[in-house]
């Protein structure tokens, strides 16, 4: 931890980089807190598990010194003259009090429990995540039935849920017993009526929300009274889906994230309207999957998304700036210990999907500071995607 605060405080670039990124996204975090948004603790782990970071903003503030945050934001701020770099009330209260972030909700928090059984978990879509979904359930114990448009869809669920575990059993981690077990779980259907007596579904399809609503009316039709209702959207209303049935109260996010059974997080996200008992048994469910929920509500972004993105945005504005090359800027961020510089990162999640995602935070928060990088419209526009085109922000 240390060498991180020392790297972040550095009297060089990579430390005014560093600082020129971190200290927003640490307000950010602050903001979030304040807001009664999250508890330290789930913003904190939401960064550690959802991006991998070493350590979470609150965390991170805690060990720079709320004081020594405050007066970086309060230098930034006298600079950009940007409301977003003015230290949140939440942060300026802890430099002030002497206090911390650290511990808060970590003693008596109780340990969720199942308050509706669950045996049989339905999951529709077919693509990466729908079939990362189906085989996390299926390896903790659960009978999976999975719907697709067509067998082949069917097959490639199978295909990749077989290739995944073949890897575990070749590490020794799952023998060919174990595998056979978990593939017998799994059932395909072409027909959302396969769906008629499962305990829980989730859905994993278009990020679309005319698509998803369709969807939740007619799981509204097709489930049985008591049956949880998921939806694993990153970035549209819950409860647009919950209003779209005759049972809001049963309808959540299950927020997870790809790989899905690599990535510990889940974001268990809750309406104005979420019954307690479905809450408390995703949260239950997420554990008994050896994931770590998170609690959050029904906002754009959520935790992890509303956090990571204006700082990937901040980062392209750097560059536009002409104070750091993009080099420059993700060897700085690496040397903080992130797994990724932000030009990598981008690449990788998708510069299109970057570019969706900032552009809904800003509809959502109107903050003019977030508005999208000129240079990430423009490799958008160019289709430079990132990896999955072989040129972004860097050429593959």
């Amino acid at each position: 931890m240390a060498e991180i605060v020392d790297r972040i405080t550095a009297d060089d670039e990579g430390g005014r980089i560093a600082r020129t990124l971190l200290y927003p996204y640490l307000n950010h975090a602050a903001t979030m807190y304040g807001d009664g948004y999250a508890t330290a603790a789930d913003i904190d782990a939401g960064m550690r598990f959802g991006c991998g970071y070493p350590i979470g903003p609150l965390a991170l503030i805690d060990a720079l010194g709320a004081k020594t945050v405050v007066d970086g934001l309060a230098e930034q701020f006298a600079q950009t003259g940007d409301p977003l770099h003015r230290p949140a009330p939440a942060l300026v209260e802890i430099a002030d009090s002497g206090s911390s972030f650290s511990g808060e909700g970590a003693d008596g928090t109780p340990v969720p429990e199942v308050k509706r059984p669950v045996a049989t978990v339905g999951v529709v879509g077919t693509g990466t995540m729908a079939s990362g979904i189906a085989q996390v359930f299926a390896q903790a114990g659960y009978d999976v039935v999975y719907v697709g448009r067509s067998q082949e869809k069917l097959d490639g669920v199978v295909a990749y849920v077989t290739k995944n575990l073949d890897r575990a059993v070749a590490r020794g981690k799952l023998d060919e017993a174990g595998k056979d077990a978990v593939l017998a779980r799994l059932t395909g259907a072409t027909e959302r009526e396969a769906l008629a007596d499962v305990d829980l579904v989730v859905e994993a399809i278009a990020e679309d929300l005319d698509i998803k609503l369709e969807l939740f009316r007619d799981l509204d039709r097709i489930c049985k009274p008591g049956a949880i209702l998921a939806t694993t959207t990153s970035s549209l209303s819950i409860r647009a889906c919950a209003d779209a049935t005759s049972r809001p109260a049963d309808v959540i996010g299950m927020h997870f994230f790809n790989p899905a059974p690599v990535m510990k997080l889940v974001e268990v996200v809750t309406t104005e309207v979420t019954d307690p008992d479905v809450d408390e048994t995703v949260r239950a469910l997420c554990l008994a999957t050896a994931k770590h929920p998170v609690s959050c509500g029904d906002r754009a972004g959520f935790i992890v998304n509303a956090l990571l993105f204006p700082y990937l945005n901040d980062a392209i504005r750097l560059q536009e700036s002409g104070a750091a090359s993009m080099e420059q800027i993700d060897a700085a961020m690496k040397e903080t210990k992130l797994p990724m510089g932000p030009f990598e990162l981008l690449d990788v999640v998708g510069n299109d999907v970057s570019l969706a995602i900032q552009q809904t935070l800003v509809e959502t928060f109107g903050h003019e500071g977030w508005q999208p990088a000129p240079s990430l419209e423009k490799v958008v526009a160019e289709g430079r995607l990132g990896r999955k085109t072989k040129a972004g922000f860097h050429t593959y």
